[in-house]
């Protein structure tokens, strides 16, 4: 498993503008909202008040406990707080900030990076760029953005 720093060097070289961050900062907190706000409607069979937002933050949470632990706390509590928002948002809300959220990204590579997302090269990015956005907002990695 490479470490945080190479992780995010990968995913920073395909968000390079201030634009591109900039609608990145926006789109990926919506679309991290929006998406457990739908999979908590979805029970999953035979688990009992499990649903499916609630094996995503789990196995997301182990994915970012290998690659930074302190991250990963912080992420966790954040996974948490946007899965009882988006629970308590309607559906049609959800759906709507999921679709803002991928307007956001696209428009971020369009029309100022000038490049395809970093996760059609590596689905791992889809892991990596909410952890990237979080380490913008409380600095825990020494990673450049």
């Amino acid at each position: 498993m490479p470490d945080v720093n190479a992780l995010f060097a990968d995913y920073a070289s395909y968000h390079r503008t201030k634009g591109n961050k900039a609608f990145h900062r926006v789109g990926i907190p919506l679309l991290m909202l929006s998406l457990l706000g739908m999979l908590a409607r979805v029970a999953v069979p035979g688990l009992r008040y499990v649903d499916a937002a609630t094996i995503l933050i789990a196995l997301s949470t182990i994915y970012y406990l290998v690659v930074e632990w302190r991250l990963a706390i912080v992420m966790l509590i954040v996974s948490v707080a946007f899965y009882l928002a988006g629970a308590w948002l309607p559906f049609w809300a959800n759906v709507a900030l999921f679709v803002a959220g991928v307007i956001c990204q696209y428009v971020g590579h369009k029309v100022y990076e000038h490049r395809q997302p970093a996760f059609m090269k590596n689905m791992a990015h889809l892991l990596i760029g909410p952890l990237w956005i979080l380490n913008d907002f409380v600095p825990l990695v020494g990673a450049a953005h």
